[in-house]
């Protein structure tokens, strides 16, 4: 059960919200729109993070904008 570990693994990047407007989900208490999050895991279509709650969660990748190191 490897997502056990996800919240104390090292951070793979940092990626910015730049959105907390879902159609299906609540997403706007777990994510501000502005803050940048560390991604623990990442998957084709999601994001895991460290979330507002200071819980992992998977939230789909429409939701960021991945930063650059310039």
């Amino acid at each position: 059960m490897i997502h056990l570990k996800w919240e104390t693994s090292p951070t793979i990047k940092q990626i910015k919200c730049i959105h907390a407007d879902a159609t299906k989900f609540i997403v706007h208490r777990k994510l501000t729109p502005g803050k940048v999050y560390d991604v623990k895991n990442e998957t084709e279509e999601f994001y895991f993070i460290i979330d507002n709650s200071d819980r992992i969660a998977g939230f789909r990748k429409e939701y960021f904008e991945e930063l650059t190191n310039e």
